[in-house]
């Protein structure tokens, strides 16, 4: 399939890559160049959240509730 590139540098994904693919608005693409050729990749979605899960200490291992409580007052 072929695309043309726009000024701007960009291109559209042809529907049958997108459709096989399961590419949709906002999904992020990285790009490198492989032997002289531009090789598009489908990043996989990481939960915003997941770099920080079990991050944080409790001090003095107290539960989560009475920790919220006393920050909460």
């Amino acid at each position: 399939m072929k695309a043309i590139l726009s000024e701007k540098g960009q291109v559209t994904v042809p529907k049958g890559c997108r459709d096989r693919l399961g590419l949709r608005a906002g999904t992020v693409l990285d790009f490198i160049v492989m032997e002289g050729k531009l090789v598009g990749a489908k990043m996989d979605p990481m939960d915003p959240i997941h770099k920080w899960r079990g991050k944080c200490v409790i001090p003095n291992g107290r539960s989560v509730d009475a920790y919220i409580e006393e920050a909460r007052s």
